[in-house]
Parts: structure tokens; sequence; C-alpha cells
């Protein structure tokens, strides 16, 4: 029995990365598991994910869909409801980074950062709170960064869009607090992930690590640790909260 017996969660971006880790950590204590993917190219790692989620004995399954658009964020939502009852736990996770200098980044690239980072958040909450206000229960666990908070050179659109998560956070809580449902964010610092492949150069590996007090960087289960409590009844006086989940990289 895990502390999340029959809850249903909903994760996007769950296919891969500190998705892939929050769905497992979910089923892991009992959750059953609707995620998220968005090429074609990833369904057949989806639906590995979704043989070793039934593992433990939870139910699961992957939807294509992209959570940056309103009507397959709403159709996705809405299959979720039919296909297993209600939605007790939603983590927005899908997210990309393009860095570029402000000078180089195009309009299109700020607008699909933007897009796939915060309008997705936006996207999937709208759908899901009808459902949570409903049952005056649900717990919404949204993926923002630490570069949100401190912000960094050659990121402003990632920037943006995480900081716009931290405030899109802190006033749903407050909407929803007096239906009892909690609305949280979690700002992960460098974990290892394909996103973040690019620290793999030596130099550049010494440089971001000598920045950590731990002296190490994050690994995709501790972020799904901070989600597991964020997701659970150890929290339930918990909302309008941001988790930095850094290693002590911001204080």
């Amino acid at each position: 029995m895990g502390i999340l017996n029959g809850k249903v969660a909903i994760v996007t971006g769950g296919a891969r990365g500190i998705g892939e880790a929050v769905v497992l950590k979910l089923a892991e204590n009992g959750a059953n598991i609707a995620f998220t993917y968005v090429s074609e190219g990833s369904k057949d790692k989806a639906e590995t994910l979704v043989q070793k989620v039934k593992e433990f004995g939870v139910d699961a399954k992957a939807y294509q869909s992209d959570a940056g658009n309103f009507a397959a964020a709403e159709s996705f939502v809405q299959s979720v409801v039919k296909d297993f009852g209600t939605v007790d736990i939603c983590v927005n996770n899908a997210g990309i980074s393009i860095d570029n200098l402000l000078l180089r980044i195009t309009p299109e690239q700020w607008e699909k950062v933007i897009q796939t980072n915060l309008t997705s958040v936006y996207n999937v909450t709208k759908c899901v709170i009808r459902t949570m206000m409903k049952a005056r229960s649900g717990s919404i666990i949204n993926m923002s960064s630490i570069i949100g908070i401190s912000g960094n050179a050659g990121q402003s659109s990632y920037a943006a869009s995480k900081a716009g998560i931290i405030g899109f956070t802190k006033s749903i809580a407050q909407e929803l607090g007096s239906r009892n449902v909690r609305c949280n964010a979690i700002a992960p610092g460098f974990i290892e992930t394909d996103m973040t492949n690019y620290l793999q150069d030596d130099a550049a590996t010494v440089d971001y690590k000598s920045r950590i007090p731990l002296n190490r960087f994050g690994q995709a289960e501790d972020v799904a640790n901070a989600v597991l409590f964020l997701a659970s009844d150890m929290s339930t006086y918990v909302t309008g909260q941001t988790l930095n989940v850094c290693g002590g990289l911001n204080m």
C-alpha cells in the first residue's frame, strides 16, 4: 500500500527525464498514472513506460497530446476523466529550452518556449480544476526552475516562462484554496537529464558544480521525491509555495 493508493495522477511530458522519474515514483506509491508525450517518435518509449508502471500493480495509460495546445489539453483531460474516473494530482512537467542571447533569439523561438513551458500550465490546469473543485480535493504541481528565480544569460525565454509559472502558482493557490485544492511549484537546479547533457564537458561540469554547495548535480529522482511530497497528504497545509530542489544553489 502506498501513500497515494487509489489516486489518479496526470503527468505532462512524462515519457522521459524528470517526467519519467515522476511517473515511476507516483506509481510506486500507489497512484494510477495518465501521462502525455508529444512526438510519434516517443510512442514506443511511452508504451514501454506504461508496462513498467503496471508492474507496480496500478493502472497506466500514455496519451499523445500537446499540452501547449488548449484544445488538445482539454481533450486529454476529458479522456483521463473518462478512462480513470477523476483526477487527484496534476503535475505540469512539459518543457523545453531553446537557449540563445536576446539579440539572436527569434520571435518564433520565444513563442515556442513560452507556449510549451508556460501556456501548457495554464491549459492543463484550467482543464483539471473543475473536477478537483467538485471533489473539493486536489494537488497541482507545476515544474518551474531555479533559472526562473535567478535568471541566466542566454536563457531569457526559459527564465521568463519558469518565472511565470511561479506567479501563476501563487495566484491559483489563492483562487482554489477555499475548495481544498492546493497548487505548488518545484524549482529544480541542475538535474542530470538529456536537457542538461551539454554540461557534461569536463570544464563546464567543474564550473557548474563549484557553484553548488552539495558539489554535485541532482538526479531526476530528487525532483520526483519532492513531487511525491507535494502530491501526498504529507503536504496538506502547503500551498502557493516554490520548493527549490537545487543542492543549495539558490539560498
